[in-house]
């Protein structure tokens, strides 16, 4: 019955609704020495400023490059910008000094914790703030955690109301297994990582990666982006007001931890932005977010409540270590026809009981995903990986033939008959080719191979055509985000720590 009803939603799909789905890529990456190791320079000033820059900014480290897009209506255009922003930095990286760009979601040789720098973004409030926050993931979380890169997939489609988008997210969550069976590319990870953590990794024979032989994405695992703080939050996707609510509590309620490390140490250095459980709005971790594009100064929380979904972000996506971007568009295309997928899809609401069952399936499918006969559990009953996703992909048919038919080509059912192969070849997906490559070629070691495709990327990618032109642009940008820094804190008038406190008012969440 559901091939029937989707099949009925596709044809009442407006064509131009298909046709303006826009995307956008947010893709992370550290700097790293020639010799492998973490690059604990200053941003590159060749770079612009990453507080302004439209295109080119830091994360969580002053090391951690995070590459923009803007929102393309095609899929090669919002490919082709992200190449171009990659060849613009790594022509940079090559005349500073031939720092590389890693081209892996798990983190290169670290040095200890404490000395990871934390992004820096100038003298004004705005930017003191970012560093304060980041400040604070570093206490709550440690710094290690936080320079785990990935892709994000920013994603929107005309005429969706906000409870659509919700509808979306929920099917989304559902199904997240398999975008992670089929891109995760995180098996195996440098033993730095987890020095003194718990852990069940093994190490590789031979060698001194430490990894799970089934494992897809170690970044979307235990070991990832995890915390038992908000492990604590069930928040429920069944709804903006509903969503809303779950996260204002969570920004807004003391946490007795984060209450003990309190706003400043006793020197009046800042640890941490607040002390309720997610200092703001970014700190929550989830495989997607609703998004809205806020205001100068607004709380992100504040924007969805009175302006509604905009976009979704897709935050499962390891870095494609075998493709100079990290991403292709063929995957670009499979997650454009899933997503449609679970936006059309009958959508039933969440309960705390499906919560619990979807984050195991996660935890299962990033540990144990290409272990043959994986069961997970779908409403209480347990069910295999394989069959459950290949269910998946097959209702996902007539929407990849829906999207060639706008686009005029072929694209997207080839991306979806690859896709459907690898359910039954577990041996070709990235996950798998990662293992495989560490052992044959890098003697069972992670930074080797990390550090090989690291080269590989910045070689194919300064080898492109490159103009005078193109360069010119790129700087020309980059200063124009330096003078709009300088404008920002010329503008300040309140001391730092009014500010702070303005901007972490509860009236600001609306």
């Amino acid at each position: 019955k559901d091939m029937s009803t989707l099949q009925q939603k596709i044809t009442a799909c407006p064509p131009d609704a298909l046709a303006g789905i826009r995307r956008g890529i947010e893709k992370e990456g550290l700097r790293v020495l020639p010799t492998g190791g973490l690059a604990l320079t200053p941003h590159p000033l060749a770079l612009g400023s990453a507080l302004t820059h439209p295109l080119i900014t830091t994360d969580y480290s002053e090391s951690q490059l995070e590459l923009i897009t803007g929102a393309h209506k095609g899929v090669q255009q919002c490919l082709d910008e992200l190449t171009e922003v990659h060849q613009f930095v790594h022509h940079t990286l090559k005349d500073g000094g031939g720092e590389l760009l890693w081209a892996s979601s798990m983190p290169c040789g670290l040095p200890t914790d404490e000395t990871i720098p934390l992004a820096r973004y100038g003298s004004s409030n705005i930017g003191r703030a970012k560093s304060v926050y980041r400040m604070g993931l570093g206490h709550r979380y440690g710094r290690r955690m936080q320079t785990i890169s990935g892709i994000h997939y920013n994603w929107s489609i005309p005429g969706v109301t906000s409870e659509e988008y919700f509808s979306l997210i929920r099917n989304f969550r559902r199904h997240a297994f398999v975008l992670l069976y089929l891109f995760g590319a995180s098996p195996a990870l440098c033993p730095c990582f987890v020095e003194g953590r718990e852990h069940r990794l093994q190490r590789m024979e031979g060698g001194s990666a430490l990894y799970l032989p089934h494992a897809t994405s170690l970044r979307m695992g235990r070991l990832g982006y995890q915390s038992d703080a908000q492990a604590t939050l069930a928040v429920s996707y069944n709804g903006l007001t509903g969503y809303a609510n779950s996260l204002h509590e969570a920004l807004t309620k003391p946490y007795p931890a984060y209450e003990a490390l309190g706003i400043r140490n006793p020197g009046g250095d800042y640890n941490q932005l607040g002390t309720s459980l997610l200092q703001i709005e970014n700190e929550f971790y989830g495989t997607i977010r609703p998004k809205r594009t806020v205001r100068t100064g607004e709380r992100p929380l504040h924007a969805l409540r009175e302006r509604g979904v905009e976009y979704v972000e897709v935050r499962l996506m390891d870095i494609d270590p075998f493709v100079p971007v990290g991403i292709t568009a063929p995957t670009m295309r499979l997650l454009d026809v899933f997503l449609l997928h679970c936006l059309l899809s009958d959508s039933p609401p969440d309960t705390p009981e499906e919560i619990a069952e979807l984050k195991q399936n996660q935890h299962l499918t990033a540990e144990r995903g290409r272990e043959p006969g994986l069961l997970l559990q779908r409403q209480g009953q347990a069910v295999a990986l394989t069959q459950w996703g290949d269910e998946v992909l097959a209702a996902c048919e007539p929407l990849a033939a829906a999207l060639d038919a706008t686009h005029g080509c072929t694209d997207y059912s080839a991306a979806l008959r690859e896709a459907r192969a690898l359910m039954q070849a577990p041996e070709r997906t990235p996950s798998a080719r990662v293992l495989d490559t560490m052992v044959r070629e890098h003697a069972s070691s992670f930074e080797s191979f990390a550090f090989h495709q690291s080269e590989l990327a910045r070689d194919t990618l300064l080898n492109l055509p490159w103009t005078a032109e193109q360069q010119a642009r790129y700087l020309a940008m980059s200063e124009e985000s330096i003078a709009a820094q300088k404008a920002i804190e010329a503008a300040d008038t309140l001391p730092f720590e009014a500010w702070r406190e303005q901007y972490m008012a509860v009236e600001g969440l609306g």
